[in-house]
């Protein structure tokens, strides 16, 4: 959105932004962010996890909280408010806990499901980043069909133990075998006497832990398709489908 809405002002709030200790300090902190975004039009205020500021009014809450829940409704369609030109969007995982008249403020509800197969493969190549790897495309749209029910977070989480497994490799390694390779005062110019961990069976194969190994001289293995099918394995997805239905039946 921020990068969608040209020349809008994007103002970003958590709950910890407007939460204050002194008396009457948290509305005045909402009426400032109501009104400078007024200031700016169009403006774009964006609460995440609206769910800690705005959740059901009850009778046992402090009289701090429901200060700022009504200070919320005031600003965003009260007696004298001009919201034209600002919109306020807010993010939630538990909807439902919402009070019915902040709900009521928001005109569309906007359910976001988890990544579908081709969305997934992207978020595999973009997590990969520049790192070298022998995966090709077609492998990333294996690991997309894979990841079936990990939401962006998983899957950054399954890269990033991926991206380990060359380290484990050369920390684990008995073996190591001379390669040639790019050399590391300059990656244009190829080097023969590298070592990279190898299996006891590989030609030319020495005995030998990798504290032995000079650090210049250390090729270490590119991440490569099991790593990442290892890695997916062992990391299973945090959605339950439980809390999809709860957020379909909302």
């Amino acid at each position: 959105v921020a990068t969608e809405a040209n020349n809008s002002t994007f103002l970003s709030v958590s709950s910890s932004d407007l939460v204050s200790n002194w008396l009457g300090e948290s509305e005045k902190l909402v009426k400032n962010l109501f009104e400078m975004a007024r200031d700016r039009r169009p403006s774009i205020i964006f609460i995440d996890e609206i769910d800690s500021l705005c959740s059901s009014r009850s009778e046992n809450e402090s009289e701090s909280a429901r200060r700022i829940k009504t200070e919320f409704l005031v600003q965003m369609q009260g007696v004298g408010s001009n919201n034209e030109g600002v919109l306020v969007l807010a993010a939630t995982n538990i909807p439902w806990v919402l009070d019915s008249a902040i709900r009521r403020r928001f005109e569309k509800r906007i359910y976001i499901p988890l990544p579908e197969a081709p969305a997934r493969t992207y978020m595999f190549k973009m997590n990969m980043g520049t790192t070298p790897s022998q995966l090709t495309e077609q492998d990333y749209r294996m690991l997309g069909l894979k990841a079936e029910g990990y939401s962006g977070a998983d899957v950054a989480i399954v890269v990033r133990d991926a991206l380990m497994m060359p380290v484990r490799k050369v920390q684990t390694a008995t073996h190591f075998k001379r390669v040639s390779g790019p050399s590391r005062a300059d990656p244009n110019q190829t080097v023969t006497d590298l070592l990279t961990p190898c299996s006891p069976g590989d030609a030319g194969a020495v005995e030998m832990s990798w504290t032995q190994v000079d650090g210049d001289k250390l090729l270490e293995p590119v991440v490569c398709l099991n790593d990442m099918l290892l890695s997916l394995n062992r990391s299973k997805p945090t959605v339950n489908q439980d809390d999809l239905q709860q957020l379909v039946k909302f």
